[in-house]
């Protein structure tokens, strides 16, 4: 349990952000302090104390003790993480290497999810407007379509709120960092490989609403079209956030199935725009009756269990040092300590699995 003048210091601060203490205004004597809050002086004198090592109040000898208008302590040591999904299979590993590097450093992560919803994102950037954080270290919702909270993340640049963005950035936020994969070179490294072996008619599924998918199909096509290779472009198929969540109801098979019978039948090999895609289509494939990856041959993204929980292990992309959380994290702790920031994609490498041989 936490010590009393600890409590005490907090239970302070935050009637004094509450309250909108401004600067000058003053604090009540040690002994009202005291019988309020029911504790011994000395635990209302080492409360002070740690306010005022902060920078929250300061005392005048012979007057008390008066509140500087910084609103430091808990805040000024709180980073907000927003993640798209909670649940989304990337996410723990994320936040625990991104919880790892701000601890480090003394700072507690507040975790917010916007269920890839511009409007819970206004909700979420409202409150962290309305009560600051020191930073924020963000995934932003729908990132392929321009974002209708910009002005909520200008207001919180002019608040002078550090942010970072994982995976992808608003086109018109520029000058934020940005920590993401290199999805134009996974894309085009994918497609190449399946290429070297010997696949002419290659397809593929991509997700529309976020930045990555549209990147990582550039790369695709742009490797088909150096090889002189034709692009089929209804072998090429998308979808959004809604979609996912019935893709991965096991009762709703109808769109990958429709993808295989309509759209990608006479393909020879799929690159997926993740492992769970992936995953899911090769169950797909194996209901139908068809071989992975003699009929099909199918790879992605990430490197997750997703790769290899299923009966045909899955040929994905991942980062053998980099890791999305931890560089992410380190680049907002840069710009914490008044370094400039600046953007970063990390480098894939390929993990050959059965899917594709």
């Amino acid at each position: 349990m936490a010590l009393k003048y600890k409590l005490l210091a907090d239970q302070l601060r935050e009637e004094m952000y509450t309250q909108e203490w401004k600067v000058g205004h003053r604090l009540p004597t040690e002994a009202d302090l005291a019988a309020r809050f029911a504790v011994s002086r000395q635990t209302v004198r080492r409360a002070i104390q740690v306010l005022t090592e902060e920078g929250v109040v300061e005392s005048r000898q012979g007057s008390g003790t008066y509140a500087t208008g910084k609103t430091q302590g808990t805040e000024s040591r709180q980073v907000a993480v927003i993640s798209s999904f909670l649940d989304d299979y990337i996410f723990p590993t994320v936040l625990h290497d991104a919880q790892s590097v701000f601890a480090g450093q003394g700072y507690s992560i507040l975790v917010f999810a916007t269920e890839n919803q511009v409007s819970r994102e206004r909700e979420i950037l409202q409150k962290l407007l309305d009560r600051p954080v020191s930073g924020i270290l963000v995934e932003g919702s729908k990132t392929a379509l321009p974002s209708p909270n910009a002005d909520l993340y200008q207001r919180l640049r002019r608040a002078g709120v550090p942010m970072v963005f994982l995976h992808g950035a608003y086109q018109e936020l520029g000058g934020i960092p940005c920590i993401s994969d290199d999805n134009y070179g996974g894309g085009y490294k994918l497609a190449r490989y399946l290429i070297d072996k010997g696949h002419r008619r290659i397809g593929g599924i991509f997700k529309s609403d976020d930045a990555q998918g549209p990147q990582r199909y550039y790369g695709c096509i742009s490797a088909i079209r150096d090889q002189g290779l034709p692009i089929s472009d209804r072998s090429f198929c998308w979808y959004d956030t809604t979609d996912r969540a019935q893709m991965m109801d096991p009762r709703e098979n109808g769109m990958l199935r429709r993808f295989l019978s309509e759209r990608l039948h006479d393909v020879t090999a799929v690159v997926c725009y993740n492992d769970e895609v992936a995953f899911l289509l090769i169950r797909e494939l194996l209901a139908m009756g068809r071989r992975v990856p003699e009929d099909m041959a199918v790879v992605s993204f990430d490197n997750s269990y997703y790769s290899q929980i299923g009966p045909v292990h899955i040929t994905s992309l991942w980062h053998r040092q980099d890791r999305m959380g931890r560089v992410a994290a380190e680049e907002l702790i840069r710009i914490l300590q008044g370094q400039p920031g600046s953007s970063r994609s990390l480098d894939w490498e390929l993990m050959e699995r059965a899917s594709s041989r």
